[in-house]
């Protein structure tokens, strides 16, 4: 590339040293721009819900931290929101004191919910002793995974919730974290 003669003397100005600089800064800034939109586009797709199978659903029995057994299928006829948690996970224990509180102000209304924990029964145990909830809990280990993947969660990531009417058909799911404008939305909807 040639530079246009100086005015003074005839001769080519040099090119400025900040100019393969700047061509640089902007290669790399389009590299980052594209980096970050491809990362998000597989992420969007990794956390997006799948199309649900609740065949097997309802046939289900998970054990309980206190040794006895809590079947699913006694729980179809009303409407039951279950949560998939953990006691490793962040999220999943900041929730869990608003779903204990829903629970309570719900259950009157027939409303059921059940959290089932991708954990061991001894740390749950220990969990449970320190942070009560009102709602019963049961251990789903790793057989839990693969049952938010059947319920659509493709990423098997937690926590994640999911709402059935009293159908049993599935009204609502989420991947991440239950706010109160969550819970509300959705006890609005099972009115509808």
């Amino acid at each position: 590339m040639s530079s246009p003669p100086d005015a003074a003397d005839g001769r080519a100005a040099p090119e400025s040293p900040a100019a393969p600089r700047k061509t640089r800064r902007a290669a790399l800034a389009a590299v980052a721009l594209a980096a970050v939109a491809a990362g998000a586009v597989v992420g969007w797709r990794r956390f997006e819900l799948s199309e649900a199978d609740i065949g097997s659903f309802w046939d289900r029995s998970f054990p309980t931290p206190d040794g006895s057994t809590l079947a699913l299928a006694p729980l179809r006829g009303r409407p039951l929101l279950v949560n998939f948690w953990a006691t490793w996970c962040p999220p999943c224990v900041e929730e869990l004191p608003l779903l204990s509180a829903f629970y309570t102000e719900n259950k009157a209304n027939g409303l059921q919910l059940v959290g089932l924990a991708i954990d061991k029964a001894e740390p749950v145990s220990r969990f449970l002793a320190r942070s009560p909830v009102s709602f019963p809990v049961a251990l789903a280990g790793m057989e839990g995974v693969e049952l938010t993947r059947e319920l659509g969660n493709a990423a098997g990531g937690l926590p994640f919730s999911v709402l059935f009417d009293a159908g049993g058909r599935l009204r609502e799911r989420k991947l991440g974290q239950l706010h109160e404008a969550d819970l509300t939305a959705w006890r609005a909807g099972l009115q509808t």
